[in-house]
């Protein structure tokens, strides 16, 4: 299994963040790589996953008031690496940073592989609460 690391780092080049993203396919975010560099700075916490030599190898960044609300933006793991705890250990290290806060919220895919990793750690979807369901309202630009 690969070996990594993970620390909160929001020391993150844009050329390590731009190959990271684009390893897993988020055009959205590679289309503007100022954008991208602004979004990282910008979070209140950011944990950074590096294998042995000190590639990035995962991120996971969350906007938060840390009072009420974690919004998990974006979690990504190289896909080299995937399957090898680092996801978990990213999400591990937001859900510690923000564990006093009511909410944690996330958006992710439509694949069956996302939802049962995000609910093996304590996640429902909104559809699935009760004893009332939640809706879930997105405006992408």
């Amino acid at each position: 299994m690969p070996q990594f690391s993970v620390s909160a780092s929001p020391d993150v080049s844009a050329a390590e963040a731009l190959a990271l993203y684009e390893s897993v396919g988020w055009a959205a975010y590679t289309r503007d790589p100022e954008v991208l560099v602004r979004a990282i700075q910008n979070s209140s916490f950011v944990v950074a996953a590096r294998n042995a030599s000190g590639t990035l190898v995962g991120l996971a960044r969350a906007v938060s008031d840390d009072a009420t609300i974690c919004y998990l933006q974006d979690i990504l793991v190289d896909p080299a690496f995937q399957g090898a705890g680092v996801g978990r250990a990213l999400l591990d290290a937001v859900l510690k940073r923000y564990g006093h806060v009511r909410q944690t919220v996330l958006l992710s895919d439509n694949e069956p592989g996302q939802r049962a990793f995000y609910e093996t750690l304590g996640f429902t979807e909104g559809a699935d609460f009760s004893p009332e369901p939640l809706r879930v309202f997105a405006l992408f630009r």
